[in-house]
């Protein structure tokens, strides 16, 4: 940079110079004319600039002036018997020439310097010391079981020298987001007390070919140096999915970097003791030779909690805040069913925070249940001056719906009604709490499916096929996803296969639309059946916006 700048500085002054030739001597064209006229001028030097030269007679200093550009200017002078003489405009050339050189050398040097800075290789972040270990990770018991062994061979190699054991290289996290993959891979390095270098896979990647792969081979240089560390790297699949075919589809670099990687698994010496963890939420799309035997050869699930684990971790992450005796953690782990343990940590915060805003010294069972509904919904809006008395039948008509489906389905427990609109965009919502299970039955899908349409009949029922809104959109949407499934993962619809496996069916789409609206009709039934109730429980909702569990099946009893 210094260079450039002192380079710049240099074109000005030169510029400056050729710029001040002969101002000194500078005569206006009036004084220059009436030398014409007494016979003064000896010769003219013309160019095509706006300035022309001169010497007068018996003086070899050369003055400049204007020049006139007149069509018989030359003419003129030849008449009045002074020697003409064309040359180039050596300023205006030079200027020129200084010009485009400083141009070309600004884009070399900008060039050079950002492809440098391209290439560079990214100081990947080490944390030798951290603070999580395995008593700061609830739940995932068995990936936590894995994880031991790894920690083990790290700080005790020679006991699997003594069998000529080959330990894992290579280890792939897989699950949901925010299940504490990278929190698992940081408790390794803990508690093996190995440097932990933490690289996200996007970092890999530029648009310059070969930068992923010089950037793959620094981090295992520095990594080496050690001797012991953990790799972690997050989001593999954005260097490791699986490599196309075809040549237009292919991705060079990712390819480049991808190889590398794999070439630098490969090439782990036995004195060197350096576990590699990859991160992903799809383990399907990766490329096989990333995930064979001698690489990342290891598949760890780092799934959601379940009841049990939600429990460990809730009650792992109240331990140092103050609460009051109305908080029930197993009441709470009952109800996040599907809450990975980010989004649970993320309720305990929001409920800290409600509690500071209500001035509270403790957190009490309001604030955890505020929180909760701000996660699943988000706040309730303030002004419903927009709301009219139409809108609010149609919310109140269509969450009556969801929950008179899901009551005489018991599908779920219902815990909450509010026809309030929330931030999120919901019209209003029908809190459901649904119970662990390992697996899902037919049956448990078909109704899941019923209670899903329960918004969409309500308003058929209440408001004519004419007058549906499209309140019943994000219900669709997840009906339609659970049915693609039902029929294409599950086979469950007495064709015992897996039509995701046989890319295309002409009848596909045609078993989709019958298995809908067969369970759309099964919804209708039910309530028609329940008609009473469904008025009963909209007008509730009408009257009071907000039902709680007990209001609500106090309603439904019968």
């Amino acid at each position: 940079m210094k260079k450039l700048i002192g380079f710049i500085s240099l074109f000005i002054v030169i510029l400056l110079g050729v710029n001040l030739i002969d101002k000194d001597n500078y005569i206006s064209y009036i004084e220059f004319y009436k030398k014409v006229n007494n016979k003064e001028i000896d010769t003219i030097f013309y160019n095509n600039s706006d300035k022309i030269k001169f010497k007068e007679k018996n003086n070899d200093t050369v003055f400049i002036t204007d020049n006139p550009r007149t069509e018989n200017f030359k003419q003129e002078m030849l008449i009045n018997g002074i020697d003409f003489k064309e040359q180039l405009n050596i300023g205006n050339s030079l200027t020129a020439i200084l010009t485009i050189i400083l141009i070309s050398s600004l884009i070399f040097v900008i060039y050079k310097k950002n492809k440098k800075n391209t290439i560079l290789v990214k100081e990947f972040n080490t944390e030798d010391k951290n603070n999580i270990f395995f008593k700061d990770i609830a739940g995932n018991e068995e990936a936590k079981e894995n994880a031991k062994d790894i920690v083990d061979f790290l700080k005790y190699p020679e006991k699997y020298e003594k069998l000529n054991a080959r330990t894992p290289k290579g280890i792939i996290f897989y699950g949901e987001p925010g299940t504490g993959k990278t929190m698992m891979a940081k408790a390794i390095a803990s508690e093996a007390n190995v440097p932990f270098y933490s690289v996200c896979g996007s970092d890999f990647m530029e648009m310059y070919v070969g930068v992923g792969a010089s950037r793959v081979r620094n981090l295992f240089k520095k990594a080496r140096e050690n001797k012991k560390a953990v790799i972690f790297i997050d989001e593999i699949d954005a260097i490791g999915k699986k490599r196309s075919n075809s040549l237009q589809n292919s991705n060079e670099e990712r390819e480049q970097t991808l190889n590398a990687l794999l070439t630098e698994m490969s090439g782990f010496s036995k004195d060197e003791n350096i576990v590699v963890i990859a991160a992903t939420n799809r383990i399907d799309i990766l490329d096989d030779a990333l995930i064979r035997a001698g690489r990342f050869d290891r598949h760890i699930e780092i799934g959601l909690p379940d009841k049990v684990a939600r429990e460990k971790i809730l009650t792992l992450l109240l331990e140092n805040k103050k609460t009051d005796k109305t908080i029930d953690i197993k009441d709470i782990a009952k109800k996040t069913i599907y809450f990975s343990g980010a989004m649970l940590d993320s309720l305990v915060n929001e409920a800290s925070i409600i509690a500071i805003k209500d001035n509270k010294e403790e957190i009490n069972i309001t604030h955890i249940d505020k929180a909760y509904l701000k996660i699943l919904a988000g706040d309730e809006k303030k002004d419903k001056s927009f709301l009219n008395s139409k809108d609010k039948k149609i919310i109140a008509v269509h969450e009556a719906g969801h929950a008179i489906v899901t009551k005489v389905l018991n599908v779920a427990t219902i815990s909450k009604i509010s026809i309030i609109p929330t931030i999120k965009g919901a019209g209003g919502f029908c809190v459901n709490i649904f119970e662990d299970n390992l697996f899902k039955s037919k049956k448990e899908l078909e109704n899941q499916i019923i209670s899903l349409y329960g918004g969409r009949c309500a308003e058929e029922i209440i408001f004519g096929n004419d007058n549906v809104t499209t309140g019943a959109y994000n219900d669709i949407e997840k009906a339609t996803n659970i049915i693609i499934d039902y029929i294409s993962k599950y086979g469950m619809d007495n064709n015992i296969l897996n039509y995701k496996m046989l890319n295309e069916d002409k009848n596909i789409i045609e078993q989709y639309k019958n298995l809908s609206n067969i369970l759309y009709e099964k919804c209708k039934n039910i309530l028609l059946n329940n008609i009473n109730n469904l008025k009963i429980l909209s007008n509730e909702l009408l009257e009071k916006e907000v039902l709680n569990e007990k209001e609500i099946y106090s309603i439904l009893k019968d």
